[in-house]
């Protein structure tokens, strides 16, 4: 759980700004909306797709980079 106290002196607002950027800083706010929504785990299969696309297009900038030069 995140809390602020209140130094001595503070005014109210920074108190608030010091606070939001707590909760920020946390990742609390991005993981509450990650969790809105249930999303399927992918398969192994388009796992291992995707790895090998991006294998292939990853040659093919390599091969290419050097032709555009």
């Amino acid at each position: 759980m995140l809390y602020a106290v209140k130094k001595p002196n503070e005014s109210n607002e920074r108190l608030i700004s010091r606070f939001k950027k707590l909760v920020q800083r946390s990742r609390v706010i991005m993981e509450t909306k990650k969790g809105q929504y249930h999303t399927h785990a992918p398969s192994k299969g388009r796992v291992r797709k995707a790895a090998v696309m991006r294998s292939h297009y990853r040659k093919l900038k390599e091969k290419n980079q050097y032709r555009s030069v």
